[in-house]
């Protein structure tokens, strides 16, 4: 659940990989050896068309599927668990695994458990614990729901970053690209036109955008603009506009 400014990056957890732990129901029976065999080969990059019930337009994409295993089996239901990319339909999987096994399979039961660095295990909470930190916050009491609400820094686990100098955040806070003299540190793996985000050094985020050239360039580089802003988080005027004296 994004709330606030969170929302505008919302993106970027759709977009990471999934994680799902799954009940299928075959429709004949087959061995193990013949079953294990089959899911073994849907690992990898798979050829699938979304559902006929479906948010999307129905064209043959490219899928992959890094992870896929039994987990257990009860005659003709299997628990499996599957790590997958994003968009991947996880009752088309089943439906495609059925039909290679010459009989036919359907998804019964169907939990996410993580999704890009989120967690089942470490980041889901109940609607209880949710409903009882709200109303303690009412009542004057923040503890609760502080242990509940995570930073909106905590989702960019996975993108590249650039730090930069305070006297650089308020030009960027303002809709100006982000010139070289204001960056402190750079992250490797930063490609030219790929997301950046950037950081203060207290780890605040200023800005998502898009990087004009490549971390071994940007290394080299003692002016020019960088990065491009595409969308700022930090308001104007919390930093100073040049360095102190």
């Amino acid at each position: 659940m994004f709330i606030g400014q969170s929302t505008k990056i919302i993106s970027i957890n759709f977009n990471a990989i999934k994680e799902y732990i799954g009940v299928m129901k075959l429709h004949c029976d087959v061995s193990d050896g013949e079953l294990s065999k089959v899911i073994n080969e849907f690992k990898g990059q798979i050829y699938q068309k979304p559902p006929l019930k479906s948010s999307i337009k129905r064209r043959l994409r490219v899928k992959r599927v890094y992870e896929i295993e039994i987990i257990e089996r009860n005659g003709r239901y299997v628990l499996f668990r599957v790590l997958t990319e994003a968009g991947t339909y996880i009752r088309k999987l089943c439906h495609d695994m059925g039909l290679v096994l010459g009989c036919g399979a359907n998804l019964r039961e169907l939990r996410r458990t993580k999704s890009g660095i989120f967690t089942e295990e470490k980041n889901c909470r109940t609607m209880h614990e949710l409903s009882e930190a709200i109303y303690m916050l009412k009542k004057g009491e923040e503890k609760y729901i502080r242990e509940i609400l995570l930073p909106i820094e905590f989702s960019l686990c996975g993108i590249p970053k650039i730090v930069v100098s305070d006297f650089a955040v308020n030009p960027i806070a303002n809709g100006s690209p982000l010139m070289a003299p204001g960056i402190l540190a750079v992250q490797e793996g930063i490609k030219r036109g790929s997301q950046v985000g950037i950081m203060t050094k207290k780890g605040e985020l200023v800005a998502l955008g898009i990087s004009s050239y490549n971390f071994d360039e940007i290394l080299k580089m003692e002016k020019g603009a960088i990065v491009q802003p595409k969308r700022v988080y930090i308001r104007p005027g919390l930093y100073p506009n040049r360095k102190a004296k």
